[in-house]
């Protein structure tokens, strides 16, 4: 199964979507939030804008768990 982008609940400072990236990519997070920061000093502010998009677009860790705990229970009644 492969790793789904999810903002972490555990692993976060603000919104949890650098958090989220580390775990998908096996990064520590610190190192992620450090790029973010020279992403945002050399981009002149596009990575806050990035981070502002991803916060809206990227689903909490609870939501992707709680949707694949459904779908599974889902795929047990139908195969019964």
């Amino acid at each position: 199964m492969s790793k789904r982008l999810y903002r972490s609940e555990t692993d976060k400072m603000l919104a949890g979507v650098c958090g989220g990236f580390a775990e998908v990519y096996d990064m520590d997070p610190v190192l992620v939030r450090l790029m973010m920061v020279l992403f945002g000093l050399v981009s002149a502010g596009t990575a806050l804008l990035f981070y502002l998009v991803a916060t809206i677009i990227v689903p909490r860790e609870s939501q992707v768990k709680g949707r694949e705990k459904k779908d599974s229970e889902e795929e047990t009644e139908e195969e019964e």
